[in-house]
Order: C-alpha cells, then sequence, then structure tokens
C-alpha cells in the first residue's frame, strides 16, 4: 500500500540560511507549484511490495563493477553496502572511515550484514537504497522524487524557524525528532529509545501533518548538488525533470538529517540543511520520500 499523500498549496518562501553551513546559504526567495507529497518516508514493508511486484534488484544487490574499481580484487568486488558502526570512545570526527564499515551482503532486506532483517522493522523507513533505487520505486508507484525546493517547502510548511518546529532545538526539553542522543560516535542513548532507525511516525508531525522530514533517515531528492544555492533556477514546478539515475560520479542533495545527526558532528536536522552524496551510495540512514 502506497504512503497517503497530503496536498500542499505551492507557494513562494525563504529557502536556505546563514547561521549554520556555508552550503545553506545565500538565503533566497523560492517559489513553488501546488503539489502533494508522501506523509512519511517509504517504510520496508512498501519496499518490499515493490520488489515483490517488479523483482527489481537494489545498487547494494548487484556486484561491484571491476571497470569502475580496476585495482579492487575480485573478492572485494561482492555486493554489499556501508553500515555504521559505534566506535569504542571518542575519535577524530574528521575521519568518517572509523565508523562506516563496508559489509558484503548488506542490502535493503539485510541493512547490517546478511545475518541481519527487517522482519521486526517493516514499518521503519527503508534504507540500502541508492538513488536509482529511490527513482525506480516513485516510477513503479507513479509518483517522482522532489526537488530540494520542494522537500524545503514542505518541511518548513510555512516557517521560518532554524528548525521545523521553531527556534530550539528542544522546545521545553521535548525530542521532536529522532537524532543521535549522546556522544557521537560511540554512545548513543537513543531517541525516545531508538538508537537507529525508528518507526515512521513516532515523532511528531509538522505544520503541514508530514512526519519525519527531520531525523530518522536522510532522503534523496533530484536536485544535483552544489556547493552552495545557484540562483539562477527557474520557479520550482510540478514537471521538473529529475536528474539521471545511474551516474555514480553525479552527487545529490540529500535532506532532513538522519539518526545519525549530533550537533558537535553533525548539526543537519533542520529544513534548510543539505549534504551531498554519490548516487551509487547505500548507507544504513538514507532513505525517501515521493511526491506526485
Amino acid at each position: 500500500m502506497l504512503t497517503e499523500l497530503v496536498d500542499l498549496p505551492g507557494g513562494s518562501f525563504r529557502m536556505g540560511s546563514t547561521a549554520f553551513y556555508p552550503e545553506e546559504a545565500p538565503v533566497h526567495t523560492v517559489t513553488v507549484q501546488p503539489f502533494a507529497i508522501e506523509r512519511h518516508p517509504v517504510t520496508n514493508a512498501q519496499f518490499a511490495e515493490f520488489v515483490a511486484a517488479t523483482g527489481y534488484v537494489t545498487v547494494a544487490e548487484r556486484p561491484l563493477d571491476p571497470a569502475d574499481f580496476p585495482n579492487v580484487p575480485p573478492a572485494d568486488l561482492a555486493p554489499g553496502a556501508l553500515v555504521f558502526r559505534a566506535t569504542d570512545g571518542p575519535v577524530n570526527l574528521r575521519d568518517w572511515r572509523q565508523w562506516w564499515t563496508w559489509i558484503p551482503g548488506a542490502c535493503w532486506r539485510h541493512p547490517f550484514g546478511p545475518d541481519s532483517s527487517i522482519d521486526d522493522r517493516l514499518d521503519h523507513p527503508v534504507v540500502q537504497v541508492a538513488y536509482p533505487d529511490a527513482a525506480a520505486y516513485a516510477a513503479w508507484a507513479g509518483r517522482r522524487l522532489p526537488t530540494e525546493a520542494q522537500w524545503e517547502y514542505a518541511a518548513r510548511a510555512g516557517s521560518t524557524a532554524a528548525y521545523a518546529w521553531g527556534e530550539e532545538a528542544q522546545p521545553d526539553g521535548r525530542l521532536m525528532a529522532n537524532t543521535w542522543q549522546g556522544r557521537f560516535p560511540y554512545r548513543n542513548d537513543g531517541a525516545l529509545g531508538w538508537a537507529g532507525t525508528s518507526p515512521v511516525g513516532a515523532f511528531p508531525p509538522n505544520g503541514f501533518g508530514l512526519v519525519d522530514m527531520i531525523g530518522n533517515v536522510w532522503e534523496w531528492t533530484t536536485t544535483p548538488y552544489s556547493r552552495h544555492h545557484q540562483l539562477d533556477q527557474p520557479a520550482e514546478g510540478g514537471c521538473c525533470p529529475p536528474a539521471p539515475a545511474g551516474d555514480p560520479t553525479v552527487n545529490q542533495t540529500l535532506k532532513g538529517g538522519s539518526h545519525l545527526c549530533a550537533p558537535e558532528y553533525c548539526h543537519r536536522y533542520r529544513p534548510a540543511a543539505r549534504s551531498p552524496q554519490s548516487q551509487d551510495s547505500a548507507t544504513t540512514h538514507i532513505g525517501f520520500r515521493c511526491i506526485a
């Protein structure tokens, strides 16, 4: 069953920020046409329906192409994906390789490796999906992936505040999104008990009634990443062509932050925040939702 769509009126809004990271600038006015967006990220159960109906094989389930990795031994070309592993203690936060590990056999069905399962997390967002996988699901569903502007408009829900819910990260001490609680990357006390992804809708909706726009998983958009916002783009319409799916040299823009975002490392659990990711990347903290 596809995710419920929420109709959004469209309009002009102030996109971006100058208060946090340089790639979020400049703040500028963008106009989007009316569109509908899924109330929550695509879940494991929903992605399983897509795979059952189509036989689709995700990027993480395909062997690596020797032409793309000429110096890699054949044994290391087996299908797999990146898995987050907490460190034993404090580490240099400039070296992401200390907490990300390539695991053969990791994929959307087995997000942490071949011995893991999604049987107890069917209502969690699907992860280990690369950009072509998200685009393929959207096409099957008769929907599309959002542009960065459409996504940010939906996340802001008419607000200009730093966070989707206001100016305070935790108003009155209330945790509003699934983000890292503790000291990254070695101690996570869990967000409402969830250390990792959480069931969709476990945290409060935004002003448009959308859940998990912030935290839980990063979400793919069709907008190619740039080091700052491009101001020569046309108004965002409902028929914007997506970036070509399947070009690993292209970095797409991710939005929303994830359960791995912590203020000392990745203060990107905000509508204006953005992050680059290669199209062929599949990890334990990236998912997606569709628009129509």
